[in-house]
């Protein structure tokens, strides 16, 4: 799910950055390649997720693109942006900005970086690591 995800953000960062370009804070240098680069790099986390060979440093990639582009959702917040013809308020602004750890999260459990808080091993010993 979580490859999905961000493989279509991938593509809708490629083929319509104007609406990214609104929410890219001003300090931003280059916003226009900035949002084409972020579209690439939702892409080749995407695909690196669906392999094995690539999961970790996919996972650990998409983990840290998370924490990076969270001023681009401060600033959408804030300036109450819409998206498309919608205004969108509060409502989903809060649960957005409050659930980006949780993308954190998922992007380095996807990435077979951590097991937390399922704490079985199952996923460690699938992915042929051993448990200390």
């Amino acid at each position: 799910m979580l490859a999905a995800a961000y493989l279509v953000a991938g593509v809708l960062h490629l083929t319509a950055p104007d609406p990214f370009l609104l929410i890219t804070p001003d300090w931003v240098p280059f916003p226009r390649q900035v949002i084409l680069g972020t579209g690439l790099c939702e892409i080749a986390g995407a695909v690196g997720l669906m392999g094995r060979r690539m999961r970790r440093a996919a996972g650990i990639g998409l983990a840290l693109y998370a924490v990076l582009v969270f001023p681009a959702n401060i600033k959408h917040a804030l300036d109450g942006l819409p998206a498309g013809n919608v205004q969108l308020g509060w409502w989903y602004h809060l649960p957005r900005l409050a659930l980006q750890p949780v993308l954190v999260w998922w992007a380095l459990f996807a990435g077979d970086v951590l097991d937390w808080p399922f704490r079985s091993g199952v996923r460690r010993a699938s992915a042929g690591m051993r448990r200390s």
